[in-house]
């Protein structure tokens, strides 16, 4: 699109509140094979092209290099369609819950298959009902089944293909490919699914209420610029307002030294 930029955004969510982390410009190959183009508008020279699940992995590989904890990794099918982004957490061990697409192969058993002809496959009955979360609505519920895929090198951990089947509108399903350890159990897989829509809510709040999109920047650098400083001014909020709902469960009289306790902190 014209006067359009593409940004690969890194979220965190916890259960105290959810923010953006990090963020790569997207440059299609056309830009990057236009020198010239990228001299005017500032792009460093020696930035190539790089796909976004490449992006998304220079994010991660830097957060975990920083030491934030993170016991999952979550995308949409952008990211679980690139299999090479998967076999790199897998070597890190890190658990990931990816959405696939239909047009994604999987290995079932012996037997490598693309994931729609699998979905179409599905029996009828071995589904258990799980709310990925709470919604604008209430819980989301949704029908869930999973399938062991071929298992990983490493003998604790096991791959699977999840599935979502939507309540109202059963022949709506979601494909995901999962990676954790052996024994964990589907709920928590499931709650996990569920935190993808974190970073669509990060990117609504970021919007209104700080502006991440409010900006008519034509540079690399004015848009690392305006984007950092929005995504740092939603952080500072998102800690603000994790710091009130502690200080709400607290009681009264440990109110005081508690607030000075975070405003020291910050």
């Amino acid at each position: 699109m014209e006067h359009c930029q593409i940004g690969v955004f890194l979220a965190y969510a916890s259960a105290r509140g959810h923010a953006l982390l990090d963020r790569e410009l997207y440059l299609p190959q056309e830009w990057t094979q236009d020198r010239e183009r990228c001299t005017q508008a500032g792009i460093p020279q020696e930035r190539p092209f790089a796909t976004k699940p490449a992006l998304a992995r220079q994010m991660l590989e830097r957060a975990f290099q920083a030491g934030v904890p993170a016991t999952w990794v979550t995308g949409d099918s952008v990211y679980g369609d690139d299999r090479r982004l998967r076999l790199w957490l897998e070597a890190h061990e890190r658990a990931y819950v990816l959405a696939v697409s239909g047009k994604e192969y999987v290995w079932l058993g012996w037997q490598q298959r693309q994931v729609k002809t699998v979905l179409a496959a599905l029996p009828a009955d071995g589904w258990t009902r799980h709310s990925a979360g709470a919604g604008a609505k209430g819980p989301r519920w949704y029908d869930w089944c999973w399938l062991p895929l071929a298992a990983p090198m490493l003998p604790a951990w096991r791959r699977w293909l999840l599935v979502r089947r939507s309540v109202s509108a059963p022949t709506k399903l979601t494909a995901f490919v999962v990676f954790a350890p052996q024994a964990v159990p589907l709920a928590e897989v499931v709650q996990t699914a569920g935190t993808r829509w974190t970073i669509e809510s990060s990117f609504e709040a970021a919007k209104g209420e700080v502006g991440l999109d409010h900006y008519e920047v034509r540079s690399w650098t004015g848009w690392y610029r305006h984007i950092t400083l929005a995504m740092w001014a939603y952080a500072l909020l998102t800690i603000v307002r994790a710091g009130h709902l502690q200080e709400s469960a607290l009681p009264k009289k440990k109110l005081a030294q508690g607030a000075l306790h975070r405003l020291t902190a910050c």
